[in-house]
């Protein structure tokens, strides 16, 4: 089967002097696995950690990509719960199971976790022809729901459901800021939060802000204007203010959004893609009584959730645009420079 694999980083970017389509033999299940074909997968930010090499050496030879949709071929002999043909998804969040942390239902908190296509290896990942993950691992995919829509949603969907449901616990009527409204997180974060019946502020750069209203938002701002706090502060009055501001940027823009939360309110956090040194300003929190949670990953029952929801239409995932293995390199440069994108880019073989 061909592969999209690498056998050395590259700290510069420079992703086509080692991403290759490679031919590696196709998986056989272990026991407790399902071998599966990939229809779709789609591209994450840890793509790129993983080529940069930093902030963790991954597994080299690699195989990169941690969702993956498409049908069951194989299932090994202690399989119960998939079958050929089934459709499934990947969870990427591989934990022990054993732990206090996963069998208390926080399998995300495991200390043993990993993730797939990120940190396991050497190859495997999701960017191949077929894939092998641990039956807990996958999901299954409602029948209204594209392989494209499912791998496009695998990682982005789970982290966004589990910020703003399972860590924010977010209730109907709540004013909700969506920081990077056009991101793969962001997108879903503004249909969660629409779901719910919350009054939905998001930000993104000016070419992407008539797209985020499309995704439901009430309110777009260009969170590149030095005053962009300034004009949210006047849409959420009379709202009273934020009650969850919903963060992935990071150090740009963590002390405005923490001036923004109302008394009581609530900043959750997945991410620091401008950076991790973030100046708080102290006062915001302990007079304000702020609510400040990290998030990562999710629960597989979590995924479950949000997939069902996909399957009633009610939330859909945003592909930007679908590229070949051969053209990986391409796909990966467009995601990071981040220009006119607009939720998931996905890599098919």
């Amino acid at each position: 089967m061909k592969a999209v694999v690498y056998d050395k980083y590259a700290p510069n970017d420079d992703y086509k002097s080692i991403l290759s389509v490679k031919d590696i033999p196709e998986p056989t299940p272990k026991p407790n696995e399902v071998v599966f074909r990939v229809r779709a997968a789609a591209l994450n930010y840890n793509d790129i950690w993983g080529m940069r090499g930093q902030p963790v050496p991954v597994p080299l030879p690699h195989i990169s990509g941690s969702d993956a949709a498409g049908e069951v071929v194989a299932v090994g002999a202690d399989v119960t719960n998939f079958k050929v043909g089934d459709r499934v998804v990947s969870h990427s969040n591989m934990s022990c199971r054993v732990c206090e942390a996963c069998t208390d239902g926080r399998e995300y908190d495991c200390t043993k976790r990993t993730i797939w296509g990120f940190q396991t290896g050497p190859l495997w990942g999701a960017y191949s022809e077929f894939t092998h993950l641990p039956e807990v691992n996958v999901a299954k995919v409602p029948d209204s729901v594209s392989f494209d829509e499912a791998a496009a949603a695998s990682m982005t969907l789970l982290t966004s459901w589990h910020m703003l449901v399972g860590r924010a616990r977010i209730r109907p009527g709540q004013t909700v800021l969506i920081m990077g409204g056009g991101s793969g997180v962001g997108s879903f974060g503004i249909q969660i939060a629409k779901l719910y019946n919350c009054n939905v502020i998001a930000t993104g750069s000016p070419d992407k802000l008539d797209k985020l209203k499309e995704l439901g938002a009430d309110f777009a701002v260009d969170h590149r204007k030095p005053d962009w706090s300034k004009e949210v502060r006047q849409i959420a009055k009379p709202f009273g203010g934020i009650d969850i501001a919903f963060d992935h940027i990071g150090q740009t823009h963590w002390n405005d959004q923490l001036t923004l939360l109302k008394y009581g309110g609530t900043l959750v956090t997945c991410g620091a893609t401008t950076g991790y040194d973030a100046k708080t300003d102290l006062r915001h929190i302990f007079f304000k009584g702020t609510n400040i949670l990290g998030s990562t990953q999710g629960t597989k029952a979590e995924l479950e959730q949000g997939l069902y929801w996909m399957g009633k239409k009610k939330i859909k995932s945003i592909i930007d645009s679908v590229y070949s293995f051969e053209n990986a390199a391409e796909a990966h440069t467009k995601m990071l420079t981040g220009k006119g994108l607009v939720g998931k880019i996905l890599l098919k073989p």
